[in-house]
């Protein structure tokens, strides 16, 4: 069994990150995280960040950055992440007219290979972070695997989000395998769906989508407390060369707060060797 080094993408506790965000740094690292993922910087400069995580023992190993903001500067945003330490850049979601079926997902072939080219260029590695969306069929193949079918994988690697390839009717573990060898990170993410994927997905990440409805047919859970078998997708990361894990939760669930939601994935993790 390999031992990963698990990172804690900082979205999952961004109101505590926004009220301190040193302090939540080092309770990350409390919890037991060796590293984090960054979605956005709560204005403080690359050095401040770097320094921060210095001082909390964290690995800065990656950052969601929207598509629209690296292609508005692509060298310089992918320096600002470069001065962190970050090892990766994660393009982590579409709006969506970009999305797979509208004309700008062209744009985003195009411009994932554009900030490939950049990313390779300084010493960083592109990823794609997926949602469910992905998995609509274009041709009769589904827009993930066209999107890396298309930009090779020299200029962009995958960040596999396991809660939305399972909600889009894919084993995890079996969607890991098929990227071996091209899976370097690997997000972690529980839920609880009892019956269909609802009408609004996206409800639960920010959009204020017929939130009740959804949140009644969809929830978030801590790592090992939803649905998903994590020792074969533990397996499988294993097998096809993942470098780190990464347990993201979107919104907080079970009567807990988001930090004892990170607390509560961390120590199911170590519970099964991890």
């Amino acid at each position: 069994m390999k031992k990963f080094p698990v990172a804690l993408q900082l979205y999952s506790v961004r109101d505590d990150l926004a009220a301190d965000f040193a302090g939540t740094l080092k309770k990350v690292k409390e919890l037991g995280y060796d590293g984090v993922e960054f979605a956005g910087l709560y204005d403080h400069s690359p050095a401040e960040v770097k320094a921060l995580c210095e001082e909390a023992g964290l690995i800065p190993i990656s950052a969601h950055v929207p598509f629209v903001d690296l292609m508005a500067d692509i060298p310089g945003m992918v320096a600002d992440y470069k001065a962190i330490g970050c090892e990766y850049i994660a393009i982590p979601y579409l709006t969506p007219e970009y999305r797979p079926g509208n004309e700008k997902f062209n744009e985003v072939l195009k411009g994932a290979a554009a900030i490939g080219e950049e990313c390779k260029k300084q010493g960083l590695v592109l990823l794609y972070h997926n949602h469910d969306f992905e998995f609509e069929k274009v041709d009769g193949e589904y827009a993930l695997d066209l999107l890396y079918r298309v930009v090779p994988k020299e200029l962009l690697e995958t960040e596999l989000d396991t809660c939305w390839v399972k909600v889009a009717g894919e084993c995890p573990a079996a969607y890991i395998r098929k990227y071996a060898g091209r899976a370097p990170v690997v997000h972690l993410k529980d839920f609880y769906m009892p019956g269909e994927k609802p009408e609004h997905m996206y409800s639960l990440v920010g959009l204020k989508e017929e939130e009740k409805a959804a949140e009644e047919a969809f929830g978030f859970r801590p790592v090992g407390k939803g649905m998903q078998n994590f020792p074969a997708i533990m397996e499988a990361c294993e097998e096809a060369g993942a470098q780190w894990v990464v347990v993201e939760q979107d919104a907080p669930a079970l009567g807990l707060t988001p930090m004892e939601c990170a607390a509560a994935s961390r120590e199911y993790l170590k519970s099964i060797g991890y």
